[in-house]
């Protein structure tokens, strides 16, 4: 396969790449590297993970990182109710050194998304998504397990991955990553989509929309884009807002104001760019989507 041909079968999904983005997730599954997509909140880095998933029919494994991320949330614990439970339940009739080899088995940990990656029979996608909003402790620690797909656990030694997960790793820029994590990467910045691109998701994702709606939906929200606003609408807030207008009946924008005005919500997402864009400014952009 080439990378042409896996873009194309992006497209069938309903994800539109660019050549560049095509070609990065192409290497990455080539030369067995993770992928780190860089980019605004709303431009697809997520959705790639789980279209690339769909197109291999494989599972989908998910880490959401955050700040305080740990070893315990990220790859593995133990349950130590069952533990304690099954200590109780020996009570005299065991050695401690039996009891200790029974709950410090496998029966008794708990899997976390990394953990799982490396343990399943058939190679899944592993989403690291907003890997930024972890520390760097969490990063380096990451590292070791990216490099070597194997994880060391002190009651039961080395695991050894089974077989080497799709790694994709998301950022939105909270924070500048290590020069270790890039180098080991294939790295990608996703854009927001152009007004032609944005169209063809939109279609894609929507084909039984009217096409001059579509067009007017599409162009509103690039116009949008260049406001002075908090959190500019992605790639999802479009598909929301062109299903919500659908919904409504509208089938051209400037034909009802109030509801249009009313629906921006789903553009909107705070209260700070939903002052911004009062009525005299959403209609000025519905003569810019023109």
């Amino acid at each position: 396969m080439s990378w042409t041909d896996l873009k194309s079968e992006l497209s069938d999904q309903g994800y539109v790449a660019s050549d560049a983005l095509a070609m990065a997730l192409y290497l990455s599954i080539t030369l067995g590297r993770p992928l780190l997509l860089e980019g605004a909140a709303g431009v697809g880095k997520t959705q790639i993970a789980k279209t690339l998933a769909e197109i291999r029919q494989t599972e989908l494994i998910r880490l959401q990182c955050y700040e305080g991320l740990d070893a315990a949330s990220a790859i593995y614990e133990w349950n130590y109710q069952r533990q304690l439970l099954s200590i109780r339940a020996a009570g005299e009739l065991s050695s401690r050194e039996e009891i200790e080899d029974k709950i410090f088995s496998e029966t008794y940990l708990l899997r976390r998304p990394l953990l799982e990656a490396i343990q399943q029979t058939e190679s899944p996608v592993l989403l690291i998504d907003e890997i930024d909003r972890a520390d760097e402790e969490f990063e380096a620690y990451l590292l070791e397990i990216l490099s070597d797909f194997q994880i060391s656990i002190p009651e039961l030694g080395t695991i050894k991955a089974v077989t080497r997960p799709l790694v994709v790793l998301t950022a939105n820029g909270t924070r500048d990553l290590s020069d270790a994590l890039r180098r080991r990467c294939i790295y990608s910045y996703v854009e927001y989509p152009d007004r032609h691109t944005e169209l063809s998701i939109l279609n894609k994702r929507q084909p039984n929309l009217n096409a001059h709606l579509a067009d007017q939906i599409v162009g509103f929200v690039q116009a949008l884009r260049k406001e002075e606003l908090e959190k500019k609408p992605g790639i999802a807030e479009t598909l929301d807002w062109a299903a919500a207008l659908s919904g409504l009946g509208i089938n051209d924008l400037s034909d009802d104001p109030a509801t249009l005005q009313a629906s921006l919500v789903c553009l909107l997402k705070t209260q700070s760019d939903q002052s911004s864009v009062p009525t005299e400014v959403a209609q000025r952009l519905v003569g810019k989507a023109a």
